[in-house]
């Protein structure tokens, strides 16, 4: 299996926002911010749990002191990854002014941490 994650290039700009739209996430704030998007290349992955895994291990590397994540679904999945649910207003105010947070997600979006000191586990 292949798997490489890079910093997104203007030209994957369509299929991102192709890959937000078929899953119902919203766009706005998409263009503005896809310096800090990631892209996952990947051949034959086992699954979400593989690329989750892989993804958090890149975060993990980087040194990124925590994570957060945004779901209106999968805030049963996501626990097993060392994620727990806070109260949106534990976001940092640089999160809390995003356009996903100012009114492109629903109200019933679940908010997500993982701090870095949690090991990459999953099934």
């Amino acid at each position: 299996m292949t798997l490489a994650i890079r910093a997104a290039r203007p030209g994957d700009l369509v299929a991102i926002q192709a890959l937000l739209s078929s899953a119902g996430l919203p766009l706005l704030g998409v263009t503005e911010h896809l310096p800090h998007f990631h892209v996952v290349v990947a051949e034959k992955m086992k699954g979400h749990s593989d690329l989750v895994r892989r993804v958090l291990a890149k975060a993990d590397e980087d040194r990124l002191p925590t994570l957060f994540l945004l779901t209106t679904t999968a805030s049963d999945y996501f626990p097993r990854f060392g994620f727990v649910r806070i109260d949106r207003d534990m976001l940092p105010p640089e999160l809390n002014a995003s356009e996903e947070l100012r009114g492109a997600c629903p109200a019933s979006v679940i908010a997500m941490r993982r701090s870095t000191s949690v090991s990459v586990g999953g099934s």
